[in-house]
């Protein structure tokens, strides 16, 4: 029999978690179609690569909002074996309200490691395939930056009949080093050609070290040297980082058995053990989640309204993920350690679950 009943909480609650995932799956693909659309509209391409990209791009997007899925999903399941008084039956059979809540709660434990170990390598591998695509229909595009085996890539519109195209080894302590600039007019003619050793990108306003810089007079380019050297782009130190390192190419497997790689392939350290310990603690955020869904759900076996908890759960999940960003932006900052910053909203929601998994499991 309890074998039976086990099947019974386990089978409905996938279920239901199965059906959240589709539903969110579903709504994400709307509305990412309109910006690939945007973004394709004066390309042309196959009326599906728009379609196509969409899909390869929501399941990475479905994992980072997985904890605020398994929140309504467990609220959902929850609010209906009460409603329906199944939760009544189950305690007449011995299951008492921690038992109920740690078998859910185990269960998104294990499904946060499944996804870690098994979906996040695949995931990744359709991101990589996403911005690679992307990258190759950019061409056309008035801003692009890519990083490749030949270093960084940067095409920047500067006006409405010039643009440039700028070349250099990764970004490094707020610098680029042999910088290559080409400013280029409307019909891909060249108008300046700029040698750096190194240039200070830390604001958009760059400061380029120890320049030539070579135009084009009668045929003949012509060449200047300048100690310093200034030029505005819409670029800096911060925004390329960022795009040059997207956190969604990356796999847990990869974080794990590639880290020294990856450090000596240019990505920081911070940065890698916030990617790593973002994921490290999916496991920990899904119990919690599940967990605080039976603590709002769980204190009495009256029927209530299903609208009513979905718009407080809603309202948890919203304040949840805030306080999970304000909390990385302190680490970010320096305010505190960016691990710990990760770690901190596990354990805050540890805390407030403990003393709710003890009202519930007296009821």
């Amino acid at each position: 029999m309890n074998k039976i009943i086990l099947n019974y909480i386990l089978s409905n609650f996938l279920k239901t978690f199965s059906i959240f995932i589709v539903v969110f799956y579903c709504f994400g693909v709307i509305l990412n179609l309109f910006e690939e659309i945007e973004f394709f509209k004066n390309i042309e391409v196959n009326i599906l690569t728009p379609l196509i990209l969409t899909c390869i791009y929501i399941p990475s997007l479905i994992i980072k909002i997985l904890p605020f899925i398994i929140f309504l999903s467990s609220m959902w399941f929850m609010i209906n074996i009460r409603n329906n008084k199944d939760l009544l039956n189950l305690k007449v059979f011995g299951y008492s309200n921690f038992k109920i809540f740690f078998i859910l709660a185990f269960t998104s434990f294990i499904l946060g490691w499944l996804i870690l170990i098994i979906l996040s390598p695949v995931t990744s591998q359709m991101s990589k395939y996403y911005e690679k695509t992307k990258s190759n229909y950019s061409r056309d595009i008035d801003h692009l930056i890519t990083f490749n085996k030949n270093g960084l890539w940067i095409k920047e519109k500067i006006s409405s009949n010039k643009f440039r195209i700028i070349n250099a080894d990764k970004p490094e302590n707020y610098k680029l080093i042999n910088v290559k600039i080409f400013h280029l007019n409307e019909k891909s003619n060249l108008l300046e050609k700029i040698i750096s050793k190194n240039a200070e990108i830390k604001t958009n306003n760059w400061i380029l070290r120890d320049v030539r810089l070579f135009k084009p007079i009668n045929g003949i380019l012509v060449e200047e040297k300048f100690k310093n050297y200034e030029i505005e782009s819409i670029y800096n130190y911060e925004k390329i980082n960022s795009l040059f390192k997207n956190f969604n190419t990356m796999s847990f497997l990869d974080l794990v058995t590639q880290y020294d790689n990856l450090k000596k392939n240019g990505y920081s350290e911070p940065f890698l053990n916030e990617s790593l310990h973002s994921m490290l603690v999916l496991p920990f955020f899904l119990f919690l989640m599940t967990a605080l869904a039976a603590v709002l759900t769980m204190n009495t076996l009256k029927k209530s309204d299903n609208f009513k908890f979905i718009i407080v759960g809603i309202l948890t999940s919203v304040l949840v993920f805030y306080f999970k960003d304000l909390s990385l932006a302190l680490g970010k900052t320096g305010r505190i350690s960016l691990i710990f910053s990760v770690w901190v909203p596990v354990i805050a929601l540890s805390f407030f679950i403990f003393i709710g998994v003890i009202q519930i499991n007296e009821k």
